[in-house]
């Protein structure tokens, strides 16, 4: 059941700050992935490439936990727990660039690698706490 972000959480999601976001491994391990994050009201978005071992692991299992640091005062942070409910490549290229902007100041991004195929993760956050 998705939950109601609080404004604090969700500043955090939309400034410019570094995600890690968990999934999990075929063995029930832990894997962890610092991430570019962005928020569009509903869901907690993250931008990645096909292939990835962070999208195989939500393929499988698409159960997540994120953690959010402030990136002036990481004592102040936001964790997030949700599944991704959709793997979408439908506007992941405009967003990635979007992202560029935000993290880099670029209006492209700069890292794309020939033949990558940008994909959306779209993650409905079940647990949502601020922590200060």
């Amino acid at each position: 059941m998705a939950v109601t972000v609080d404004d604090g959480a969700r500043k955090l999601l939309e400034e410019p700050n570094f995600a890690f976001l968990a999934t999990l491994m075929e063995d029930g391990s832990p894997q962890v992935t610092p991430v570019w994050v962005d928020y569009d009201g509903r869901y907690i978005l993250v931008n990645t490439a096909e292939g990835r071992v962070k999208v195989r692991n939500v393929r499988r299992d698409p159960r997540v936990t994120m953690a959010v640091a402030n990136r002036e005062n990481p004592y102040h942070w936001a964790m997030f727990r949700g599944r991704v409910v959709e793997i979408t490549a439908q506007g992941a290229d405009e967003h990635i660039d979007k992202q560029a902007k935000k993290y880099l100041g670029r209006d492209k991004y700069p890292f794309r690698q020939p033949g990558e195929q940008r994909l959306l993760l779209k993650i409905e956050p079940e647990h949502a706490r601020e922590l200060v």
